[in-house]
């Protein structure tokens, strides 16, 4: 009888849990902060962190940057005002003297009916020489380096038109004084939480600059940063700022190979039609020409030096792959001009040496910038040949029937680099997370997972498509808004899991995959 009545109780609670209006409704869980304290929050980083996207900075970019995003989401456990230098309009980039800086250009976006992006007309309202008071939450810096964050004067305006630049004038808009650091703007604020995502431009302007070094100036330099020059710079960083006891969240890097600014041209997009400039005849007879004329003799040529898999005739029906410069090849330049001269003559064979010596079509282990669709098939000129002139026909079509150059793509070894690096950053980010006991992003999981099927949420898949995937903005390397809100939502993720916390998602439904021409 007891048995039965306590079955009778339990249907008949089940009974008013079932009529009650409020049971379909899962009962929210209150937003509280956990272990964390939210109340001082600092972004540190890059371009990243300050909302860089379609290839400038501009104010709707920064407003929509993960740490801001962040901030609005700190804000339901106790986070206080988040401030942020934001630049003057929408259209990107700075101005002197009423003109825009070339280095500097405006926003990407698609005009009309147009299938590439293009720069928004107009100038920027942001001089280059504007100074912003007081102080600011959000000091992601684009085109910082690790090492950048620490180096005092990085901020010094005068220093932003030295040659080389040794400053950097997104710092110089808002730094506390000329010689003050990042890091130092960073503590004399006390942050009680803060967010480090920094080391992807320690790679990322050797690969976009195909794997060309320069120098390691402030705006323009491109070299890989050496990893023991990480490692001080990412333990200065996290020591400093945690010192007095605050709590933090850290990223570390994807492989930015990864990217759609290197993944999006094929290595092979060469056909009739795309050699003929949508003129199928024309490609085709194009083809042919090249095939007898240049193709076969050299095919025939390399072969002869044992070095024929180099080069193979275009197809008529089908892709080709492009022609590039490996600087890692065997220079066959001097063997080819002896084959060469007796047909030729020895100046136009000693030319065909030097253009053809280290030439070799691309293979899929090849990645071609999304930078050098615009180069393919335009003619070599003196300045951008590597040769002090510019070549007349047939050799007048980069890609096609003269190579591109080492700018133009990274090829095996230069990608080999771009990992060793980027690994050996992770294993220091991962360690000084795990001995400040702070939080840990995994953001290379992340981004593997967009070139692999994407995140599903809603009615949406997010990819890393160039354009249309909806994760990254037109210059493809930075995120859209949509993708800011992702990486907000992981760094959330990781926060809760760490100190307690119960912070909320974003719906990225709400936040854009490209900006219009008119930003309102």
């Amino acid at each position: 009888m007891i048995k039965n009545m306590k079955w009778l109780l339990l249907v008949s609670l089940t009974f008013v849990a079932c009529n009650n209006d409020d049971s379909d409704t899962p009962a929210e869980v209150p937003v509280v902060a956990g272990s964390a304290v939210f109340t001082k929050y600092i972004a540190l980083g890059d371009s990243f962190a300050a909302g860089y996207s379609d290839g400038a900075l501009f104010a709707k970019g920064q407003s929509n940057s993960y740490a801001n995003i962040l901030s609005q989401q700190f804000a339901a456990a106790g986070g206080g005002a988040f401030t942020t230098p934001l630049m003057l309009d929408n259209i990107g980039g700075f101005s002197s003297g009423g003109l825009q800086v070339p280095k500097f250009p405006t926003r990407l976006t698609f005009i009309g009916a147009t299938s590439s992006p293009a720069n928004v007309p107009g100038v920027s309202a942001t001089p280059i020489t504007t100074h912003l008071t007081g102080t600011f939450s959000n000091l992601g810096v684009p085109g910082a380096k690790s090492f950048h964050l620490i180096a005092p004067g990085y901020g010094n305006l005068a220093g932003v038109f030295a040659t080389p630049a040794t400053a950097n004038p997104y710092f110089a808009r808002f730094a506390s004084s000329a010689t003050t650091s990042v890091l130092a703007d960073a503590v004399a604020q006390t942050p009680t939480f803060f967010s480090l995502f920094i080391g992807g431009n320690d790679v990322l302007g050797y690969a976009t600059n195909g794997g060309v070094p320069t120098s390691q100036d402030p705006v323009l330099g491109d070299d890989i940063t050496p990893t023991a020059t990480f490692n001080f710079a990412y333990n200065t960083l996290v020591t400093t700022l945690t010192a007095n006891g605050a709590k933090g969240v850290v990223a570390n890097l994807p492989y930015i190979t990864t990217l759609p600014h290197f993944t999006t041209v094929p290595y092979n997009p060469l056909t009739a039609k795309s050699i003929g400039k949508n003129n199928d005849a024309v490609g085709l007879a194009t083809i042919k020409l090249l095939n007898a004329q240049l193709y076969g003799p050299l095919k025939q040529a390399l072969t002869a030096l044992g070095a024929g898999d180099r080069i193979n005739l275009l197809s008529e029906t089908s892709t080709s792959p492009l022609l590039i410069k490996d600087e890692t090849l065997p220079n066959l330049g001097a063997q080819l001009a002896a084959i060469f001269a007796p047909t030729l003559g020895a100046q136009t064979a000693g030319a065909y040496g030097a253009i053809f010596g280290q030439a070799r079509q691309a293979k899929t282990t090849d990645l071609i910038l999304l930078t050098t669709k615009d180069a393919i098939g335009t003619a070599p000129t003196a300045a951008n040949s590597g040769l002090g002139i510019a070549p007349a026909f047939p050799l007048n079509a980069f890609g096609i029937s003269f190579p591109l150059q080492d700018k133009h793509v990274l090829i095996p070894t230069e990608i080999a680099e771009i990992k060793t690096a980027t690994d050996a950053y992770n294993v220091i980010i991962a360690a000084a997370a795990e001995a400040k006991g702070l939080a840990f992003v995994d953001t290379r999981s992340v981004l593997a997972q967009l070139s692999n099927g994407g995140f599903r949420f809603g009615n949406f898949t997010m990819t890393s498509s160039y354009a249309v995937g909806g994760a990254f903005s037109l210059d493809g390397v930075h995120p859209s808004a949509r993708g800011y809100g992702l990486i907000a939502n992981i760094f959330i993720d990781a926060i809760n899991a760490k100190y307690g916390s119960t912070l909320r998602h974003v719906d990225l439904a709400l936040y854009p995959i490209q900006y219009p021409l008119t930003i309102q």
